[in-house]
């Protein structure tokens, strides 16, 4: 790779998170507010690089983004590695985010499910379960949406318009930076 593929690079993710629907993110940021502000948690969740952004923007709430404030109540699926891996032994890969959701979603908690695809299985069976609990259910997604825009709907489903991993992954980050920012900001 030389300079000017490099500056081509930035510039063509720059372009891509230029192109995000912000209304979407916003709507997220004041979901996210109203459902701390209730005593609901954010429980978020997505597969490989997906999860490590799922843990990242988890963090930004339990610890803070920008300043300081009380904690806020989010977690991750993958994080128990003795639970994901008894649960994909015992039930199969394609459960390990449905079974958590059935221990620890209750009505009002706000589910981000991650996929850069939109189609991994066992993700598109936790947003299934999480609807079921009536939680308040987004994605974030890039290509066309996958299988997930079948299941997450209008404002709720934020689609990166890329097909390259690398982008969807900066963007979702981009994101879990914006609606840190609006949730603190609220505050």
């Amino acid at each position: 790779m030389d300079a000017t593929q490099i500056n081509q690079y930035l510039v063509e993710g720059s372009q891509i998170r230029s192109s995000l629907d912000v209304g979407k993110i916003l709507n997220l940021g004041n979901e996210l507010f109203r459902c701390f502000k209730n005593g609901n948690k954010l429980i978020i969740f997505g597969n490989g690089g997906s999860a490590a952004d799922a843990q990242h923007i988890a963090a930004e709430f339990v610890g803070r983004f920008e300043k300081e404030r009380m904690p806020l109540p989010a977690l991750v699926l993958h994080g128990n590695t003795s639970s994901l891996t008894a649960i994909g032994n015992d039930y199969g890969f394609d459960q390990i985010y449905s079974r958590q959701i059935q221990a620890f979603a209750t009505k009002g908690d706000i589910i981000i499910a991650l996929s850069t695809s939109g189609n991994s299985v066992n993700v598109l069976r936790g947003i299934e379960e999480a609807v079921k609990k009536g939680c308040e259910t987004f994605g974030i997604t890039g290509r066309d949406g996958g299988k997930m825009k079948e299941l997450i709907h209008g404002e709720r489903l934020i689609m990166i318009p890329s097909n390259r991993t690398s982008f969807i992954q900066e963007s979702t980050i981009a994101i879990g930076h914006i609606i840190s920012k609006i949730v603190e900001d609220s505050v």
